[in-house]
């Protein structure tokens, strides 16, 4: 049994590193997750790796089936879940290429399924999301990623967007006064999901690029596909390097 879980975003679909052993078809009660899941060995160290938006990167950020996927690994095993994700740079210093840690979320999504509390079965159940992300399991990839090197942010607030289409200069502007530092798409409702599950979940996102208005011009699919090999490059290295104190 894997209780230790990767969920790959935007320029992740598969681990380099992770011996696959073998891959799993989940049945869960809120439909399909968004693909098998992948058990394998990643520096000896057992895992489940699953492709938020498919192995061939085919579903779009709003229509991920988030609760599908959280209950799939969770229903397996799985005790905790490292989150990789690709966003903008609002902050100055988040810049392309950078890993970052965030340790609040601001939500500005709607119209997803965003809680199994939903049937009023149990009755009406609140959890508590003052600190979303497991901190223990964040602090774990922040002294990772400081072993080998890495320039990463191990604070950082993370807007979570409706997608799919990027951002205008005037919402960044807004999140920015929000007091967000970066920008995805998959943040949300992901995280709460998680929370709801009890599993010790935690980010990493890669900046793929400055957030609208923010950089020199338009924002382009190839200015985003450089920086993600890049920031996807040192998502490998901290993985490996992560593993054995996770």
């Amino acid at each position: 049994m894997s209780e230790i879980a990767i969920i790959g975003g935007t320029g992740l679909t598969s681990l380099a590193s992770l011996e696959i052993v073998r891959r799993e078809m989940v049945q869960t009660p809120y439909g399909e997750p968004s693909g098998p899941l992948t058990h394998g060995i990643l520096c000896n160290r057992e895992v489940v790796f699953l492709a938020r938006h498919g192995y061939g990167h085919t579903i779009p950020p709003h229509q991920v089936n988030y609760r599908a996927n959280l209950w799939a690994l969770k229903s397996i095993g799985v005790e905790k879940v490292i989150a990789i994700a690709a966003v903008g740079g609002i902050r100055a210093d988040l810049i392309p290429g950078r890993l970052v840690f965030p340790d609040q979320i601001i939500d500005y999504t709607w119209s997803r399924y965003n809680t199994f509390f939903e049937d009023g079965s149990d009755g009406v159940t609140h959890i508590d999301f003052t600190w979303p992300y497991c901190d223990e399991l964040r602090q774990q990839l922040i002294q990772a990623a400081a072993r080998v090197n890495l320039d990463a942010a191990g604070k950082a607030t993370y807007a979570a967007t409706q997608g799919p289409r990027l951002e205008t200069a005037a919402e960044i502007d807004r999140l920015e006064r929000d007091g967000c530092d970066i920008v995805g798409m998959t943040g949300m409702p992901e995280a709460a999901l998680a929370r709801e599950l009890e599993l010790c979940y935690a980010a990493c996102a890669v900046v793929a690029n400055m957030a609208a208005g923010r950089g020199d011009g338009k924002i382009t699919l190839e200015e985003i596909e450089q920086n993600l090999v890049k920031g996807m490059g040192k998502v490998g290295r901290l993985l490996e390097e992560a593993m054995p104190t996770v």
